[in-house]
């Protein structure tokens, strides 16, 4: 069917920011940015990413935390059902000392074997319970007592690994002890950041973000929403935690539409320059060609030559061969930058261009009726199949619904309007009803 260039061209938006969002039974609480981009594994059909990990944290992570923050020696100061101190009454102070001596060095085996089982427990929970390096970055940012336990822990994968005779085990907690240190260390940089913001007022974070927009990771912001998952008996904690994701977000997205603007239309002006002082106009087309070619003619450098169309026929001193050169190319390079995009978005956009229903079927028909693709100086002939149509059209309409515009194909962004997205949920229902 023939696909025709459009009349208009939009510089283009920075790239989408890559962040997440919460699962949708937390998304009140945890929704951090404008753009719901959810972490790895958020799919789950339970709809929450954390259910399956609170029994696991029960069950050994906050079994950790309960040795490490409760050690036996803790009833040594508190105060018995007496009101005194549980040291024996009317023992001289020589006695006692000698005592709490005596109970002190007994008590360092009986903290050290303690702290063994941990390790091994954890090492089991690591190597068999939650084997990813996903499930490693959650349940350390969901213990509260991993800095006390980390030294521990690989020495202790060190130490049997060491005894270890069979060689595929050794591998593994070598392995386990050389991997586990890598997150560690990414999730102690990501600690570092998060208190970093946390200290800055949120009018400041602009200056952050231009310091280090480089440490602003997906895994950052993976980790600041599994911090804040783990206040799950605080919501007020977590709301907070949420207000400073969204505020990272809203810093982020300012800071990204500064510099890739700046920087897209700083090199879409070197594209011109180079254009412009080509020896003839069929040089001139060629560059634009040979920059179509290498997917590197974008709408940036569309809109400037647009512009200076504009700049060249609003102008008497301009004389008309200059106008007509300055159309020439403005065209060639939207010729160009059309048959860049899917042909599933151009017949799309063709489709929502007519305006009569039986006409826009009669379209669809052609659309769906295999034959000659053919390149013509204004209109192309393109055709497609219900099943690929029929997914472009669902995709467009989730993404705008689902507000993830930051993910779906640039050429694409301009469907976004009510109205036009209308017309594309009565084109998915045609070809549903019609077609599949």
């Amino acid at each position: 069917m023939p696909a025709t260039s459009p009349s208009t061209c939009q510089a283009p938006s920075p790239a989408g920011l890559p962040l997440l969002t919460s699962p949708r039974s937390r998304a009140s609480a945890l929704a951090f940015g404008r753009r719901r981009l959810r972490p790895r594994g958020a799919a789950a059909s339970t709809g929450h990413v954390f259910l399956g990990l609170y029994q696991s944290r029960c069950s050994s992570i906050s079994a950790v935390g309960d040795v490490a923050a409760v050690p036996d020696d803790c009833t040594e100061n508190m105060p018995s059902s007496s009101g005194y101190p549980n040291s024996a009454v009317g023992v001289s102070s020589d006695e006692d000392n000698q005592s709490l001596r005596v109970k002190k060095i007994n008590q360092k085996p009986r903290d050290s074997n303690k702290m063994v089982k941990i390790c091994d427990k954890l090492i089991g929970v690591f190597m068999v319970d939650k084997p990813t390096p996903t499930d490693w970055r959650k349940l350390i940012a969901f213990s509260r007592e991993w800095d006390n336990i980390r030294p521990h822990f690989f020495k202790r994968c060190q130490e049997r690994a060491d005894a270890e005779p069979n060689p595929e085990m050794k591998h593994n907690l070598l392995r386990l002890g050389r991997k586990l240190k890598e997150i560690d260390e990414d999730v102690q940089r990501h600690n570092e950041l998060l208190e970093v913001v946390k200290s800055t007022p949120s009018d400041k974070l602009g200056t952050i973000v231009a310091k280090r927009r480089k440490d602003f990771t997906v895994e950052f912001f993976n980790h600041l929403y599994y911090v804040a998952e783990s206040y799950h008996e605080d919501p007020e904690k977590q709301n907070e935690l949420a207000k400073l994701g969204n505020d990272c977000v809203d810093a982020l997205q300012a800071h990204d539409d500064t510099t890739g603007s700046l920087e897209a239309l700083n090199a879409a002006e070197l594209k011109l320059k180079d254009i412009l002082n080509s020896p003839s106009v069929d040089a001139a087309c060629r560059k634009i060609d040979d920059l179509a070619e290498k997917k590197e003619l974008d709408s940036a450098l569309v809109l400037m030559l647009s512009k200076a169309w504009s700049a060249a026929k609003g102008t008497d001193i301009t004389k008309s061969e200059a106008k007509d050169i300055m159309f020439h190319l403005y065209m060639t390079a939207v010729a160009n930058l059309q048959r860049q995009m899917p042909k599933d978005i151009r017949i799309l956009k063709h489709l929502i261009m007519i305006e009569d229903p039986e006409e826009r079927l009669s379209a669809l028909n052609d659309a769906f009726t295999p034959g000659p693709e053919l390149q013509g100086d204004n209109v192309d002939t393109l055709y497609t199949s219900p099943e690929a149509l029929h997914t472009w059209s669902s995709a467009i309409v989730d993404a705008y619904y689902n507000s993830r515009q930051g993910t779906l194909l640039g050429q694409a962004r301009d469907l976004m309007n009510p109205k036009i997205i209308r017309r594309v949920e009565e084109i998915v229902k045609i070809i549903k009803d019609k077609y599949l």
